[in-house]
């Protein structure tokens, strides 16, 4: 022990203290409504890898949105070109597909594009360029997309690796994970 001798006898300071030392208003406190709505909206930005200013454009625009303001936030995230990407297969989780798109292996509607936050609409095909399909990785990664579901809003083509977007996502094709109630909540002070 720290303290030696001391320790061993009764009256050691650890075993006399039923607390633990260190300011006791420095302990854990329960967490308010608004560290727990800041907290669910941190999870939201997390798993899309959006910075802040860019997810508070995202709420300006659900709340201009007539209907639903959190389902419209989530269907604005999941139509992310660099969301789609991962929600096809096509990488391993939304960082890796993030960088994939930056790095410019993929075309929207025929045309290389290289902006992660590209919105997709209905129509929409997305596809490799094919002069990345010479590369290692696309052929590795051609053995293991099958394996992965596709959400039905999204139609996936093994044949030419390409996908398609077929309609917006509604409320059951949308990730239950993140309660977008406690999201619209902290944005509205």
């Amino acid at each position: 022990m720290l303290k030696g001798e001391r320790c061993f006898t009764p009256r050691c300071a650890v075993e006399r203290r039923r607390t633990p030392p260190g300011n006791p208003s420095q302990r854990r406190r329960r967490v308010s409504d608004h560290g727990i709505q800041l907290k669910e909206k941190q999870k939201a930005r997390y798993i899309y890898g959006i910075m802040e200013k860019q997810f508070r454009r995202y709420m300006e625009q659900a709340f201009k949105n007539p209907g639903v303001t959190g389902q419209y936030l989530l269907e604005l995230l999941e139509r992310r070109l660099d969301n789609v990407v991962f929600r096809l297969g096509f990488s391993e989780s939304r960082a890796q597909s993030r960088q994939l798109v930056l790095h410019g292996h993929f075309a929207v509607n025929g045309r290389k594009t290289t902006i992660p936050s590209y919105l997709l609409k209905p129509g929409d095909v997305v596809s490799w360029l094919e002069s990345r399909k010479e590369k290692d990785f696309y052929k590795a990664l051609i053995e293991d997309v099958p394996k992965r579901p596709v959400p039905q809003w999204i139609i996936l083509d093994l044949e030419a690796m390409t996908g398609s977007i077929t309609r917006l996502p509604t409320a059951e094709d949308l990730e239950s994970a993140i309660d977008t109630r406690l999201i619209v909540e902290y944005y509205s002070r």
